[in-house]
């Protein structure tokens, strides 16, 4: 395993009791920003009874166990044995989850076997020359790849990533990294894919307080659909499908 990986697996084990705080998800802001990703992964494609859906870096299980309440099954993929034990014990009510304690970059799957590969905030942690053309061998082809990835656009996340201290102050993991939209696109059509969508949003920062927070989403809203302003984003949707020959 290289060193990379080794720093996920070490980072998580320390950060494990706290990772869905650090991540954004809890607190009302966290569970609207939680709830509109999965809506935006279940508006692009079908997810529901009968696919199946691989999810990269399922974490703690948060996004595991919304998109089970779909009936699809979902097969729980990640890294850390410390967050997929977490994972385990969310309550997930219609048996339909398994889990997959493997390396997004080598999944321990057959080709051609899922429906859509999701995901939320987990490419900028993995090598995309290896695990992209991955996610396309285990889809069927035409089959999509949907995830919600930080933007390097966004200042507060430039900053963390650039600036040197900004890194550890904002906890942020050794090698994780954020996107340019157009990069991001030129690379996946350039690997394997097709049809790619790649948007910029959500403007609701997970420490916003409760009572201002329908303010803050509508004019963030508001923000997504003006040009160069919503370059700035915090996040980037991504959509493509896998073009393969079958």
């Amino acid at each position: 395993m290289d060193k990379r990986k080794q720093n996920e697996i070490e980072f998580w084990k320390k950060t494990v009791d706290d990772a869905e705080t650090y991540w954004g998800w809890t607190g009302a802001a966290g569970s609207i920003r939680s709830d509109r990703r999965v809506a935006y992964m279940i508006s692009k494609c079908t997810i529901g009874p009968g696919k199946n859906i691989l999810e990269i870096g399922c974490g703690t299980g948060i996004f595991t166990e919304k998109l089970a309440h779909s009936g699809a099954h979902i097969t729980a993929l990640d890294l850390s044995p410390d967050l997929l034990s977490i994972a385990k014990k969310r309550s997930y009510e219609k048996g339909n989850v398994s889990f997959l304690l493997s390396d997004a970059e080598k999944i321990d799957a057959g080709d051609s076997v899922f429906d859509a590969v999701v995901g939320v905030s987990v490419l900028h942690h993995v090598s995309l020359h290896a695990a992209i053309p991955e996610f396309c061998r285990v889809l069927k082809s035409g089959a999509p790849i949907l995830f919600s990835e930080p933007n390097m656009l966004n200042p507060q996340i430039a900053m963390e990533r650039n600036i040197p201290g900004m890194r550890k102050i904002f906890r942020n993991t050794p090698d994780e990294t954020a996107f340019f939209r157009w990069g991001l696109k030129k690379f996946l059509l350039q690997n394997g894919f097709k049809n790619v969508e790649i948007k910029p949003f959500d403007w609701l920062h997970p420490l916003t307080p409760k009572p201002i927070i329908p303010i803050v989403d509508t004019v963030g809203k508001l923000f997504e659909k003006i040009p160069i302003i919503k370059e700035l984003g915090g996040s980037l949707f991504i959509y493509a499908e896998c073009s393969k020959k079958t």
